[in-house]
């Protein structure tokens, strides 16, 4: 069994809080994001990073499960899950606050949300990253840190999505790999229904220092994360280098 004893309790600077957001993707071709997110666990001695794998987005489906620990076992960390559709554990901060670092899956970003804030979850994310604990996801478990998200909860179309607010603007994951993305993305903004936010292609992710970019982490000279802003009557994309 994981040891819990060892809480977080005290607040780190904003320069030493982190997030690591990515696009989406295969997790084989997602593996530079998350070797350089658990570069920033530093460890004494031969103690092992602990991670909390919450896959509420797919409603705790079995398949997701088995991704993330085949892929997240061969860096030799404590995985634990954090099941919210069977018993949850009744001291969720106690759980949450003894992590090194929390990764969050994909699926249905407004479901996740919404099971999370019934749990309070929400907040103890909120807290765990004032601690220093990394917070890490892709696709929804990418969106989910911004102010807004691009989704695609309800299967008609993409909408806008308000998020958890950790970090300032709106996210679009997917973006070169999900046909009318980035039109879309580009449409509500322009459209004031979003605010102005970055684009991530499949598999590249961005980590914020605080609430500050401050790296892109990319699988190929191909991929990239994109600034999308309002200019005017106009949409302004640059790539981020």
């Amino acid at each position: 069994m994981v040891s819990r004893k060892k809480s977080k309790s005290k607040k780190v600077p904003m320069d030493e809080r982190h997030i690591i957001s990515i696009g989406g993707g295969s997790f084989a071709n997602s593996q530079k994001s998350m070797q350089h997110a658990l570069r920033l666990i530093k460890k004494k001695g031969k103690a092992k990073k602990k991670i909390l794998i919450a896959t509420t987005a797919t409603g705790d489906a079995d398949s997701s499960l088995v991704i993330c620990y085949k892929n997240l076992s061969q860096y030799n960390c404590d995985l634990e899950h954090l099941p919210f559709f069977a018993r949850t554990p009744p001291d969720l901060e106690s759980l949450v606050l003894s992590q090194d670092m929390i990764f969050v899956g994909g699926g249905n970003t407004k479901s996740m949300l919404a099971v999370w804030r019934e749990y309070g979850f929400d907040k103890l994310l909120e807290k765990a990253w004032s601690r220093g604990i990394v917070l890490c996801g892709s696709s929804a478990g990418g969106i989910c840190w911004f102010d807004q998200g691009l989704t695609d909860s309800y299967d008609i179309s993409y909408t806008a999505l308000d998020c958890l607010g950790f970090l300032p603007g709106s996210c679009s994951p997917h973006y070169d790999g999900e046909v009318d993305r980035r039109e879309t993305f580009h449409t509500l903004i322009k459209g004031g229904k979003m605010a102005n936010g970055i684009a991530l292609d499949e598999c590249v992710g961005v980590h914020f220092q605080g609430r500050k970019l401050s790296k892109i982490i990319s699988p190929s000279s191909k991929k990239t994360a994109y600034s999308v802003k309002k200019k005017g009557r106009s949409i302004e994309e640059k790539k981020l280098q």
